[in-house]
């Protein structure tokens, strides 16, 4: 074969090279405007959450500043979408008075919401002795003595979206459920052994 054959050769090759390069480049782009079309047209929503109760075992302080919290809460979640589907990949649920975290984080199970499903939890959330400042115990006595007592549950983890057969990348999830307890006022609550259980049924504030 000649230098020039070579030559001639060589530059049929890099040009089924660029060819094949060029095609592979449009169809990926090809794929991701599909993706990107079906997601602008199904539009995804949020999940909706809502803290219907928690039932309170143990909340109260001991010297030097150490804070006891034992709830049960009932927590549901709802899938808005018509077309897509949730998964619920890792959830940890955990109470917080005053922006600190008052409870270990509990697991909660993973799981696949469909289409306008309601998906409910009743998880227990338990922090025992658990150090806070001093001024967050003289706030807490301040709440007590006014008879309410503001607890923030609160919900991190992760989601996927699923339409069809696509399931799109984790996003992280974040709940934040507001639970206003009538702990100077036994009789606003339900008797259930030593606890009592407050009725809530409050929306929570949900971040993707």
């Amino acid at each position: 074969m000649s230098a020039k054959d070579c030559g001639h050769y060589e530059h049929e090759q890099r040009k089924l090279f660029r060819r094949l390069f060029v095609a592979l480049l449009a169809f990926i782009i090809l794929i991701l405007f599909i993706i990107l079309l079906v997601w602008l047209i199904l539009r995804p929503t949020k999940p909706h959450f809502l803290l219907q109760d928690a039932t309170v075992y143990a909340f109260n302080v001991s010297a030097p500043n150490l804070l006891t919290s034992n709830f049960q809460i009932t927590l549901s979640s709802r899938n808005p979408n018509d077309r897509i589907g949730i998964s619920y990949d890792r959830l940890d649920a955990y109470a917080s008075y005053r922006g600190q975290q008052i409870t270990l984080p509990t697991l909660l199970p993973s799981t696949y919401q469909g289409h306008k499903d309601i998906t409910v939890w009743s998880p227990f959330l338990y922090g025992n002795s658990v150090p806070i400042a001093p001024y967050y115990t003289d706030a807490l006595t301040q709440d007590q003595f006014a008879g309410t007592v503001l607890i923030n549950i609160k919900v991190n983890g992760r989601v996927r979206w699923k339409v069809g057969t696509f399931i799109s990348g984790r996003y992280r999830l974040y709940v934040n459920c507001p639970a206003y307890i009538n702990l100077g006022n036994r009789n606003s609550g339900i008797m259930v052994g030593p606890a009592i259980k407050y009725q809530l049924v409050q929306s929570c504030h949900v971040d993707v």
